[in-house]
């Protein structure tokens, strides 16, 4: 019967075949779960038993004990903290006594001290200088030379300019200029 339809009839009789298959045959590519039965109904108790609650009621003024927690002895460990060495301070006698101990600069008179380079151009002027034990330092405005703590009062392209201040044997207070030069070329 199929066979004498037109083209049109046929694709229509196609798609009713694939429907009325899907209704008539069960189970096409899906798993039915079978039905579950009803669960069962409680036996009727009495009614002190249907009155008790399951878990016991519990007071907010009583709090249950936190669970144990692990404890750990630190005392036999290092502090991974703690220094390697520990550095002990040193007496303050001065501000003089403080930094010719602190520095090597500050153990030599100024006049020792000789000018290598100056280097001009930056935001500020610097200039190198050496100890007499060929030792070299890098000098800025502001900083302090030598055994009378110098102050560096500039750094010119001629050479640095040093103020001394200390006490004479008098006790007064003297101020001494002092310049550093570059060497001449020979």
């Amino acid at each position: 019967m199929i066979r004498n339809l037109p083209v049109n009839n046929l694709r229509t009789a196609a798609l009713l075949a694939v429907i009325a298959t899907s209704f008539v045959v069960p189970g096409c590519g899906k798993k039915e779960q079978p039905a579950q039965p009803a669960p069962a109904k409680p036996a009727v108790s009495s009614p002190a038993q249907q009155n008790k609650p399951v878990q016991q009621p519990m007071s907010s003024s009583s709090k249950p004990a936190p669970p144990p927690v692990a404890q750990f002895d630190f005392s036999t460990k290092k502090d991974p903290f703690k220094p390697y060495v520990i550095v002990k301070p040193v007496p303050v006698l001065g501000a003089a006594a403080s930094n010719k101990a602190a520095l090597p600069i500050h153990s030599f008179d100024v006049s020792q001290f000789k000018l290598i380079g100056i280097v001009t151009g930056g935001k500020t002027n610097q200039a190198m200088v050496t100890d007499p034990n060929g030792k070299g330092y890098v000098l800025k405005s502001g900083m302090t030379i030598g055994k009378n703590d110098g102050r560096i009062t500039a750094i010119t392209n001629s050479g640095v300019e040093i103020l001394e201040q200390f006490r004479d044997d008098n006790g007064r207070v003297r101020k001494e200029h002092i310049k550093i030069t570059l060497p001449r070329k020979q």
